[in-house]
């Protein structure tokens, strides 16, 4: 009797617990109503670590906008301005044309050697601009062949010798001063080259031997050396310190007036006797612009060299 109350008791205590506790399958199918799919997506999206993508405009690209910059002033090329400067030692304004490479305005922070070119007699500072100088720098800088340079083409008005003809005087202590102070030139003789045609090569000469300070190269092209220059070249050049001496290039064409043709060997001759470093080339040719246009880009090709 007692043994029957003991197993009433427990299956009436077991029959309350089930009674009490949910089955387990009720425990899944409620985990799967308190969390449908759509929020554990939703859930999913706001815990990952990738920022949202911004609807905002993309910042530019700062060197992608420097190269179509640079492309597009480079298309446009350089530019020639016609300048007057009032002359306290000329009679007269010393008027010039001077050449700023493609992208100048663009890159205001660069500076660029000078080249200085002058004209032959009887012509004006339009010469050099006529023969192409700008149109083949433009090519040459734009194909990156030559770097960015200035052009400057002063107007010599005279047909004196330099010491009636004060124009030399005017490029020395006016012009040049005035360009590297007006413009982003860099004023050191090894970035600064003077050159001329014909009469324009005999004040090139003069300009670099009388002061080889201030001009790294000199060019002369179908160059007589002035009359009054003559008996001092040969002095000058030995009065100028090896590490001063400038980088010199002489031409002429096979079919130049005798007299020019003449003084140009004699000044040659003189630079292989003193063993001075110099090229020299005799071209087909005779002494007229359609000679100069077609050396051209060898001519700046040379000047540029060293830069």
């Amino acid at each position: 009797m007692k043994q029957k109350t003991i197993l009433l008791t427990f299956f009436l205590v077991a029959l309350l617990l089930t009674a009490c506790s949910p089955s387990q399958e009720s425990e899944a199918n409620t985990g799967t109503e308190t969390l449908p799919s759509s929020a554990q997506k939703a859930t999913s999206t706001q815990t990952a670590t990738s920022p949202p993508r911004s609807t905002a405009s993309p910042t530019p690209d700062r060197a992608l906008l420097a190269t179509q910059t640079a492309a597009a002033c480079l298309k446009k090329g350089g530019e020639i301005e016609e300048q007057e400067l009032l002359s306290e030692i000329l009679p007269n304004e010393l008027a010039f044309r001077i050449y700023t490479p493609p992208c100048y305005l663009q890159q205001q922070s660069q500076n660029y050697p000078t080249l200085y070119l002058i004209h032959g007699q009887s012509f004006t500072e339009d010469q050099w601009d006529r023969l192409g100088v700008d149109e083949t720098a433009d090519a040459l800088i734009s194909s990156a062949d030559l770097p960015p340079f200035i052009i400057v083409m002063p107007f010599d008005r005279s047909s004196q010798q330099p010491s009636i003809d004060l124009f030399g005087q005017a490029v020395l202590e006016e012009l040049l001063p005035w360009v590297d102070q007006h413009y982003r030139t860099i004023p050191e003789r090894e970035f600064r080259a003077v050159g001329g045609l014909s009469r324009g090569a005999s004040w090139a000469i003069h300009f670099a031997f009388l002061h080889p300070e201030l001009f790294g190269s000199v060019g002369g092209h179908s160059p007589p050396v002035f009359v009054e220059d003559a008996p001092y070249i040969r002095q000058w050049l030995d009065n100028i310190p090896a590490d001063l001496m400038p980088r010199i290039w002489l031409d002429i064409g096979a079919r130049d007036q005798q007299v020019i043709l003449e003084s140009a060997k004699w000044f040659a001759a003189i630079l292989d006797e003193l063993n001075i470093p110099h090229e020299w080339h005799l071209f087909t040719g005779n002494h007229d612009e359609a000679y100069w246009s077609s050396h051209m880009e060898i001519y700046l090709q040379w000047y540029t060299q060293p830069w």
